[in-house]
């Protein structure tokens, strides 16, 4: 699998695919993938933190493919490769000899994933967009927000990330499709369609009846309580969704009465009295201690949780328990969260210097080691590691 990508939405694709045994070469330019400098913090003088976190378990082999000799050591990697993940701006392959047409001809078998950002046609065709931009142009971030507040940026670079599971999804549907045909595809993922399918239930609310959804914070538009509370010695937040619930956390909180108010009786009218309610709720859990309430609450089957930050969140038993946190030879990182019975993933290696991998891809591609020294005495290959010896990584997907 060959991964042209860069930024987000294409590495993360290809590491969740290389975490379950694919064979992931990534491709990078002289200057490299520009999230190596986007820091502090930095793992290493090459390589930021953000960067490390989306490029583990690849090989590495730096090209300029602006080059004729850059787009003929393409052409050798393209011909033994399953898939080929880009998230170029639209037109770049084209410009560089490889449109779609020549592709499908030239590589039958090849799936290509192409991520961008409004796609290649339509009004916004072959339009730049960043993950914010997307969210500020989709509608996402006028829903993100407390309501007498702005809107806001969701705090992870969520359209990015759900993109780049997208298109992990369409490169093993099409896989499955070519078992069958023998023939390839384009999956064509963009950061606009994603951002469009996360609007739910904000989307299908406003197609039912027409009026634009608000901000509400930690709140949830249909469903109360679910929202945030202070307690006495923080945050918590409980989610009571069904009249079951609510019984509960009523009773919990010395208030059983509540639950047959008829203001507060159905999930419906608690919505429409919402405003009533959380004073009610909120004077009863102030004085609790955060996680002894979230405990409670959970043992009598009402969903709820302390409030934790990422520190605390990354050194929690249970996530630490469910291997979300992984050390592999001074490697920190989070673990796979795609949990196969029989064959399962795996983190084995930290993510690679730009061009680690050069002259060993290219010595399996056939090169001698005088056209090697070639392609780097004229900068169209480039290695930062003088011994790139390292076993074969796994198998193609």
């Amino acid at each position: 699998m060959l991964d042209l990508s860069r930024v987000l939405a294409g590495p993360l694709c290809t590491q969740m695919l290389a975490d379950h045994g694919a064979e992931v070469i990534k491709v990078e330019p002289p200057n490299g993938d520009e999230t190596r400098t986007w820091g502090p913090p930095f793992v290493s003088d090459a390589m930021s933190a953000y960067f490390s976190g989306v490029n583990r378990n690849k090989s590495n082999i730096c090209l300029d493919l602006r080059t004729d000799e850059g787009q003929r050591v393409l052409a050798d990697l393209l011909t033994d490769a399953d898939v080929l993940v880009e998230n170029f701006k639209a037109g770049t392959l084209t410009k560089w000899g490889y449109p779609d047409e020549l592709l499908r001809e030239r590589y039958p078998h090849l799936i290509q994933c192409r991520i961008t950002g409004f796609g290649t046609d339509g009004p916004m065709g072959a339009m730049p967009g960043y993950d914010a931009v997307v969210q500020a142009y989709s509608g996402l971030m006028s829903i993100n927000g407390e309501a007498d507040g702005p809107a806001l940026r969701v705090g992870v670079p969520i359209v990015d990330m759900v993109t780049g599971i997208y298109a992990f999804s369409g490169i093993l549907l099409a896989l499955n499709e070519r078992h069958r045909t023998g023939i390839g595809q384009l999956v064509d993922c963009t950061l606009i369609d994603t951002a469009i399918s996360l609007l739910h239930p904000h989307s299908p609310a406003h197609l039912a009846d027409g009026r634009i959804p608000q901000r509400t914070g930690s709140a949830h538009p249909t469903i109360a309580p679910y929202d945030t509370f202070d307690a006495a010695d923080g945050k918590i937040f409980i989610g009571a969704g069904n009249d079951r619930q609510f019984r509960h956390l009523a009773a919990l909180l010395g208030l059983p009465d509540i639950a047959d108010d008829p203001r507060f009786a159905t999930n419906a009218d608690r919505v429409s009295n919402v405003t009533e309610l959380r004073p009610l709720l909120a004077g009863k859990i102030l004085p609790l201690q955060r996680h002894r309430l979230a405990e409670e609450l959970l043992a009598r089957g009402v969903p709820a949780s302390a409030l934790h930050d990422v520190a605390e969140a990354l050194r929690d038993p249970h996530v630490l328990h469910r291997q979300m946190v992984v050390d592999t030879d001074g490697y920190r990182t989070t673990g796979v969260p795609i949990k196969l019975s029989r064959t399962p993933g795996s983190v084995r290696v930290a993510p690679r210097d730009r061009g680690a991998d050069t002259r060993r891809i290219l010595t399996g591609l056939g090169y001698s080691p005088e056209q090697i020294d070639a392609l780097i005495d004229s900068d169209i290959a480039h290695t930062d590691a003088p011994d790139t010896s390292r076993p074969t990584a796994a198998t193609h997907p």
